[in-house]
């Protein structure tokens, strides 16, 4: 029985086939409108702040590359398809599979053609999409008046010519190579190339020409490849110093000339064995001996050189390239005119030794950034959706006639306090933090709590912003819909207090900035661009709306300066009535000629610094870099401006022809915002790694390193984060007399506001130099690098050993015993600050305490230790351990008055929230320590310092007294 057929649906057959067309099509239209949406929403972005320019550069620019790369790889490839088509053979016997496919690519010539090239096309455009800054730094470059000792070209060929003439001719090759590729397969396909026979030729001529034409094409680019990579030589990291070497100089430069001639006579015979003699004898054995020369010329050879002739006698044969290393190193980090002179620092003390640094003694800061964030979130949050850095800021105010360090946060919105975090909350409600909170850095109130200088909320204090509303700040990671229509209720949560009716307030934002959404597209647009359907359903979102984005300070100058490296440390203030975010910028490269290179991520970590911000760096690997704009985000309006703060930087002024208009003249800065910038501390700190090595300037002892110094561990904190770096730490210091030369330099006339740190020698852990520079820029001397070498003679604790010393101090563990112990209250060592004071070096360090077990509890400042020399004082104040060092009088007073410890019977007192037998014990323990130390001194006849810790010890029994109700 014959089975019956099923007849086909031609519809639905139909149907099938258009299916796959179809969802390409749709495939194809959702990525046109998603990058359309992209690309327009970033223009209205960049057009709300007046930056259109930077971003219709960097458009076109991208687009002319992805045009202009992917032309030439698409028509190179185009062109060869093309070519092995037209020169198919027609006489040939072919086997069946091949065969088959010229059938197939008879009936499709075009698209034969046409998808091969339209496809490499998109990957040659593609691979172009990165290199539209290296573009335009080589577009619009700038010489640096500086040239190499080698080959005597401009450093602007390095970090300019060289690396795009690299990328083009990396490209040309890729190309080449690609479609000399296509070229072999193709003509294998269509018969022009076969399998070896014992019948003979393997290739027709047309192929054979084909094929041999492309390869000399290839090996000539190779050449020029070569040619460049001699000039390469001045960029390579080697295990003895980036930069030309002896072997470089001798061995590479010249292979790599050998082999372009070599590369150059190989394309040649190419070309020869494609018009003259129809075999690749020659030239396949041109392009062995030419593996073998790179071999021999490139690795053997450079292998001989430096075994046999530099390591015998490496330090002659290397020192002029170490003095062009360190030439080069110490001109492109800046560091060049750093001053170091001898210090003759004295262990011992006397009383009124510090009588000559009487002005500086109330600028040495106790309160601690990192240890009061806790205290500012739990005295200054007011609410549980505001919070503050989690390392604060030190900065300078002018209070009560008098510049003074301060201690500074913003009070932003932490959006994850919020007690419903539905989409209003979040994007229309709770959208501004409110006030900078400013502490006094030198002193604390009597019961340990910081000394504010501005507070609450309002802002009350001497420090108040006419506009204290932060819409834009490092905690604002959401976007914000803003903005209502005449006559509608304000919606957006101001403060939670304060009005003239009490209770909440609410505000509407008015900054003029943000990207309206009124209209019907925007808000499409914006809704596919944050994947928010509520942008478009939502009423709250109306005609005079504006959508804030982007909002954090690094990411807003990041945008509109791609070309700058932004430090890691924003900082707030207050200027002409306004909160504004202070940003330092860098311009950096890689590719400057024999100069060191160094990571920005390790030479900047340390346990106050997230190295893991690199992600906001254009690059981690530099060896050039300079502070050359200063910027600024206005905390309400998010506008940035940028400033020219090194103009004369040929970074700098390579990227201001790019962007023309984008960057401020210097001379437009305000003298209120001038008084608020200082030295940037990734660039102290990079510069910091760099002089670990190169202080040292004769070759001979950089080559042995016999002066290496290194950067200390945090004595404090560095443990428990595997080791970390100690952070440089802001301070007003008065630099020390000193003795340069058989000259008397005399100190500074009055303390500076300075950033400082240590290093100590390699592998001990002494004091080896005492680093600082000049921070404010409103100084003559802003940006000046001095350097204090301790003497070889006599040892100098550093920063570990004076930790160590401190913890073990009989006096000091007696007083934070009962803290130590007994579990209900905490003590915290804080920053340990070294000070140039007394003509030696004094180390303070607060202590800190809380109460354990209670979430309201916060750090109070509890205790200052000093340490200068041997010895060791510990008081409530910083008077009392000075006073305790120098034998019962510092010399000096330091400003902070009497500080009193907490009431214990008040049950509102804030502090450490001790019981009163706490209390007690305490203030025994200090009694007891006190009697040890007036025995210890009447043993050594000083009566003066016998007097004062009797007195001490006196005052603390008292205290034991009172909190027992006596």
């Amino acid at each position: 029985m014959a089975s019956a057929t099923v007849p086909t649906n031609p519809a639905k057959k139909g149907r099938g086939r258009a299916l796959i067309p179809t969802v390409l099509i749709v495939i194809v239209l959702a990525w046109l409108y998603a990058t359309f949406t992209t690309i327009w929403t970033d223009h209205l972005w960049f057009d709300s702040l007046g930056y259109n320019r930077v971003f219709t550069t960097q458009l076109l620019t991208k687009v002319a590359l992805v045009v202009a790369f992917g032309l030439v790889m698409g028509a190179v490839v185009g062109l060869t398809v093309w070519l092995v088509l037209r020169l198919q053979p027609t006489d040939r016997s072919l086997p069946r599979p091949a065969e088959a496919y010229r059938q197939i690519i008879d009936g499709h010539r075009r698209l034969t053609v046409a998808v091969p090239a339209a496809v490499f096309a998109v990957f040659g455009g593609v691979s172009a999409v990165g290199q539209a800054p290296t573009f335009l730094a080589w577009s619009h470059q700038e010489p640096f008046g500086v040239t190499d000792p080698r080959f005597g070209l401009d450093v602007s060929f390095y970090v300019f010519d060289y690396p795009w003439y690299s990328q083009v001719v990396s490209f040309l090759l890729l190309t080449i190579g690609l479609a000399t590729v296509v070229a072999l397969f193709g003509h294998f396909v269509l018969g022009g190339l076969a399998a070896p026979t014992p019948r003979g030729r393997v290739t027709t001529r047309a192929a054979h020409r084909h094929i041999a034409i492309m390869a000399a094409v290839f090996f000539l680019v190779y050449g020029v490849k070569k040619l460049l990579d001699r000039y390469g030589e001045l960029l390579v990291s080697g295990d003895l110093l980036d930069g030309l070497t002896y072997t470089g100089d001798h061995a590479q430069i010249g292979a790599h000339t050998v082999m372009a001639v070599i590369s150059v006579l190989t394309a040649g015979l190419f070309v020869f064995a494609a018009f003259w003699r129809l075999s690749w004898r020659l030239p396949i054995t041109s392009v062995v001996l030419m593996v073998v020369s790179s071999i021999i010329v490139g690795m053997v050879y450079p292998a001989f050189v430096q075994s046999f002739r530099v390591n015998p006698t490496r330090p002659d044969k290397e020192r002029p390239y170490v003095e062009y290393n360190i030439a080069a190193t110490r001109s492109a980090y800046g560091i060049e005119e750093v001053e170091i002179a001898d210090y003759s620092a004295t262990t011992t003390v006397a009383a009124g030794q510090l009588k000559s640094d009487a002005e500086a003694l109330p600028g040495i800061r106790l309160i601690d950034p990192a240890m009061v964030q806790q205290t500012f979130e739990q005295l200054q949050q007011v609410r549980g959706y505001y919070s503050f850095a989690s390392v604060l800021d030190v900065d300078r105010y002018i209070v009560n006639d008098k510049e003074t360090d301060v201690v500074v946060a913003a009070r932003e919105m932490n959006q994850s306090g919020l007690p419903s975090s539905d989409w209003n909350n979040i994007h229309t409600v709770y959208t501004h933090g409110y006030g900078l909170v400013a502490a006094y850095g030198n002193r604390r109130q009597s019961d340990g709590e910081p000394d504010w200088i501005a507070r609450d909320i309002p802002t009350v204090g001497d420090l108040k912003a006419a506009q204290p509303r932060i819409y834009f700040g490092e905690l604002a990671d959401t976007y914000a819909v803003v903005g209502r229509t005449e006559g509608q209720e304000a919606i957006e949560f101001d403060t939670p207090g304060g009005g003239e009716s009490g209770g909440e307030q609410h505000n509407t934002y008015d900054g003029g900035t943000g990207v309206p959404i009124g209209g019907l597209v925007n808000r499409v647009l914006y809704a596919t661009r944050f994947a928010s359907m509520n942008l478009l359903l939502s009423d709250r979102v109306n005609e005079n709306s504006r959508i804030l984005y982007d909002r954090t300070p690094r990411e807003r100058v990041q945008q509109v300066a791609p070309w700058l490296t932004i430090d890691s440390d924003v900082y707030p203030a207050i200027v002409d009535g306004r909160i504004v975010w202070i940003v330092d910028c860098y311009t950096t490269s890689s590719s400057y000629p024999n100069s060191y290179r160094t990571t920005i991520s390790e030479a900047i970590s340390d346990t106050r610094t997230n190295a893991n911000q690199a992600a906001l760096r254009p690059t981690d690997q530099i060896n050039y870099i300079r502070n050359s704009v200063k910027a600024t985000v206005d905390a309400y309006t998010g506008q940035v401006t940028l400033y020219a703060w090194e103009p004369d930087d040929p970074v700098l002024k390579t990227w201001m022809k790019v962007y023309p208009g984008t960057v401020t003249d210097r001379s437009q800065i305000s003298s209120e915002l001038m008084a608020h910038l200082r030295y940037p501390s990734d660039l102290f700190k990079i510069q910091r790694q760099v002089l670990r090595r190169y202080h040292m300037t004769d070759p001979q002892q950089w080559y042995q390193q016999s002066d290496l110094w290194n950067i200390p561990n945090d004595p404090v904190r560095g443990g428990a984060l595997g080791a970390a770096k100690e952070p440089a730490y802001y301070l007003s210091i008065k630099w020390p007399e000193i003795v340069s030369a058989g000259q008397t330099v005399p100190s500074d006339e009055s303390p500076l506001f300075s950033l400082t740190t240590v290093y100590t020698p390699n592998n001990r852990e002494n004091l080896a130099a005492y680093m600082s520079v000049v921070a404010e820029a409103t100084n003559q001397d802003y940006g000046r690098i001095r350097v204090l070498r301790m003497p070889d003679t006599q040892q100098i604790e550093g920063p570990g050993q004076a930790f160590n010393s401190i913890t073990g101090n009989e006096q000091v563990a007696s007083l934070l015993r009962p803290y130590l112990n007994q579990g209900s209250a905490a003590a915290s060592y804080g920053n340990l600050l070294t000070i140039p004071l007394g003509g030696g070096l004094l180390y303070v360090q607060p202590i800190y305490t809380q109460r354990e077990g209670t979430n309201g509890s916060f750090p109070v400042l509890r205790y200052v230790v000093v340490r200068f020399g041997n010895h060791v004082g510990i008081a409530e104040t910083l008077q009392g351990a000075l006073d305790q060092v120098f034998l019962g009088d510092a010399g000096a007073e330091t400003g902070e008055g009497e500080v009193t410890p907490p009431d214990p019977t008040d049950p509102g007192s804030p502090g450490v929230d001790q019981t009163r037998d706490e209390v007690v014990q305490s203030a025994l323990t200090e009694a007891e320590a006190q009697f040890q130390a007036a025995q210890e001194a009447l043993r050594q006849g000083d009566l003066a310092a016998y007097q004062r810790a009797n007195t001490a010890a006196a005052a603390a029994v008292q205290r034991a007294v009172e909190a027992m109700g006596g």
